[in-house]
């Protein structure tokens, strides 16, 4: 597998195949941890990056659960490939800036991905379809341990593994469920849905993570501290949460669709009659628009079209996808055009 290879491929996480995979598009679960021994990456030198890149690449290499991997070197990369790695939620924001020293391993499926020398020298970050937090965590227990074997990981018997955040000591555990919430924002109860998981010991994020602002009505539910918690109970806390979180979204769309049936379905065709005849769009206005028509598909007001089409569509119009489909740097206005032409050519028919 190659890098162009994702281009064609369609994300697990985006397959819509998950549970309750109408409100619930993915369950992450993201493991922190660095090398005994090893200074932490932004105050290593350079020849101690260069020795961590090259025992973390060895040991995943020799896993079990990773044998079909692709391994990529972030100085290797264009700037677009890199975002493109961002898009597809294969690495984050922050690993691709200053891309010496730093790398990332993905599986075939793009369901396990290892950032090496992020903040921490360690991100193993598991990707699940749905609400599927628990099997994300089991999988990610699994590689961690097996990585155990060949890492001298840093763990104190008092604090558990140490981490370059502060937040993230103990665990290590980041647990993270991302929502679409409209029917939540449209009836103006978001803000106490924020106010409510801060006081929970949780946080909500926008699309990319953390730094990140709430596009569309997709929102990113996770835990913010990990120490004097195990990873159980980090677990089952959130996905509690968020279970409470979905049938609240859910009754919420019934009743919208209870009592204003005709001015969702007006808000939704009319999404979906500018998304099919637009000739230039921009980013922004997309992710808005397919917001509102997967909440149509998901209502049933919109057939023809299924969800795991428009998750789709979700990455293939941000701006590294459509400059690589296109196989050349575009401006943002090019970009534009190039988004319109294919969300028309999808919703064809």
């Amino acid at each position: 597998m190659n890098l162009e290879e994702l281009l064609h491929k369609r994300s697990e996480w985006l397959k819509g195949t998950g549970p309750k995979s109408d409100i619930v598009v993915s369950s992450r679960v993201r493991l922190a941890r660095n090398i005994d021994k090893f200074p932490f990456f932004n105050w290593a030198q350079p020849k101690q990056k260069e020795g961590i890149l090259a025992l973390v690449k060895d040991a995943a290499l020799k896993s079990k659960f990773l044998k079909k991997t692709m391994f990529l070197q972030m100085k290797d990369l264009s700037e677009i490939d890199r975002q493109f790695l961002v898009e597809r939620h294969l690495t984050s924001p922050e690993h691709v800036i200053d891309p010496q020293y730093k790398a990332v391993l993905i599986d075939d499926q793009e369901i396990a991905s290892i950032m090496i020398n992020e903040e921490d020298h360690v991100r193993l970050q598991i990707l699940q379809s749905g609400f599927n937090i628990i099997e994300a965590w089991r999988m990610a227990d699994e590689i961690d341990t097996d990585l155990g074997t060949r890492l001298p990981y840093a763990f104190s018997d008092r604090w558990g593994y140490l981490t370059a955040c502060p937040t993230n000591t103990g665990t290590g555990l980041r647990a993270s469920i991302m929502l679409h919430l409209p029917a939540l924002v449209m009836t103006n109860q978001i803000g106490k849905v924020f106010q409510a998981i801060s006081k929970l010991g949780l946080t909500m994020r926008g699309f990319y993570g953390e730094g990140t602002e709430a596009v569309g009505n997709f929102f990113q539910v996770s835990n913010q501290v990990t120490l004097g918690r195990s990873e159980n109970d980090l677990i089952e806390k959130i996905g509690s949460i968020v279970d409470k979180l979905v049938q609240r979204e859910e009754s919420t769309r019934n009743i919208l669709m209870t009592k204003n049936k005709d001015e969702i379905s007006d808000k939704i065709w009319r999404a979906y009659g500018t998304l099919k005849s637009a000739r230039i769009i921009t980013s922004s206005e997309t992710i808005k628009l397919l917001s509102v028509i997967r909440l149509g598909v998901n209502l049933g007001v919109v057939t023809g079209i299924n969800g795991t089409q428009i998750n789709e569509l979700f990455m293939l119009t941000q701006p590294a996808h459509l400059q690589k489909i296109e196989g050349k740097i575009l401006n943002p206005n090019q970009r534009d055009y190039k988004r319109a032409d294919i969300i028309r050519e999808k919703l064809k028919g």
